[in-house]
């Protein structure tokens, strides 16, 4: 295999990473991915069929918490490039089972930047040679940010204020890469997102699950009254924020990504409903099938990223507004729900 630009990439299986290194390995042959993922419930190789069998890629199953498999990794690829997407990310799921998140996302996060670290760094601030380059790219999320009232939005210097298990353990996860750059001079940079959608994403998520209640004939949950807000981001809008601010972003810095599109969640789920009634039109409109459920705790309010850094510096652009992703984004669920 060919070392020169040898690529880790964690959590590669799961939905921003597959459309991650579909993306990047359809637009740069020269670049080689090893895909570290454990598969747990949010994983599925499926999602990357496209490129299962290119001579760039290989997968690998194993938890970045396992230095032993990490460190042998490191050992025979040369990487040249870490691209850390792996975590628990599911924040009803941190309310119920907190500690496999602080196990995933906080120890898992030190276990790849300590291995990455001691190879590629001589000493603190000094790395070897042929490594000066190497980059550590951690993703997070604008959860670490806590909630917005009904203006604003969040900028790389919003102070974090983590209300879930889950938020608080991608903020601890932020900060430990922010050290490692401060302390070691390891070259990283972080970028924090707003919600994604788009082919690809596990079915528990709010999107594919009204996609799928909608056409099952199911009731379709919306929590509380609907109202929380959050700025939704088409993935393949968010993965070349990513592969720009790999390749072209300052070391040490953090790059907030958003779509600069708000929407409340009653918007979204009749907003999917009335595109259902025009392309899979029934008897009954789609939107009678909306009900409403008790809110879950620590229900952030809003959500909305600043992404005036990534767009100025890094010349970084959302391609697409909520209304074209969320029709490409139907279009592809019920391509997926109709197969036997």
């Amino acid at each position: 295999m060919n070392n020169k630009k040898s690529l880790l990439v964690t959590g590669g299986a799961g939905f921003i990473g597959s459309n991650f290194i579909i993306h990047t390995l359809k637009n740069n042959k020269e670049i080689n991915i090893i895909n570290l993922d454990k598969l747990t419930y949010a994983g599925e190789l499926s999602n990357l069929e496209p490129i299962a069998d290119s001579k760039n890629y290989q997968f690998v199953k194993g938890d970045i918490c396992n230095e032993k498999l990490v460190e042998s990794l490191f050992e025979e690829h040369k990487f040249t490039g870490v691209i850390h997407f792996a975590a628990e990310s599911h924040v009803d799921n941190s309310i119920l089972n907190p500690d496999a998140f602080i196990k995933t996302n906080i120890y898992g996060t030190f276990n790849l930047l300590n291995i990455a670290k001691r190879y590629w760094m001589q000493k603190p601030f000094l790395a070897k040679k042929g490594c000066k380059n190497n980059r550590f790219l951690h993703i997070s999320t604008d959860e670490v940010y806590g909630a917005l009232g009904k203006k604003g939005l969040f900028t790389e210097d919003t102070p974090y204020a983590p209300n879930s298990p889950y938020s608080a353990s991608k903020a601890s996860s932020d900060f430990i890469v922010r050290s490692y750059f401060h302390t070691y001079g390891l070259n990283v940079v972080t970028t924090n997102c707003s919600n994604n959608y788009g082919p690809k994403q596990h079915d528990e998520k709010l999107i594919p699950t009204i996609i799928r209640k909608a056409v099952n004939g199911e009731d379709i949950p919306i929590y509380g009254d609907g109202k929380n807000i959050r700025d939704w981001l088409y993935v393949k809008d968010h993965c070349e924020g990513i592969y720009l601010a790999f390749n072209k972003g300052k070391a040490g810095e953090t790059y907030n990504i958003g779509g600069r599109n708000e929407r409340d969640n009653l918007y979204i789920a009749h907003k999917i409903c009335e595109i259902l009634d025009e392309v899979r039109p029934k008897n009954s409109k789609y939107s009678d099938q909306i009900t409403f459920v008790k809110d879950r705790p620590g229900h952030d309010f809003r959500y909305a990223i600043n992404a005036t850094k990534i767009e100025n510096e890094l010349g970084w652009k959302a391609n697409e507004n909520f209304e074209t992703g969320i029709l490409k984004t139907i279009k592809w669920y019920l391509n997926k729900y109709d197969k036997p």
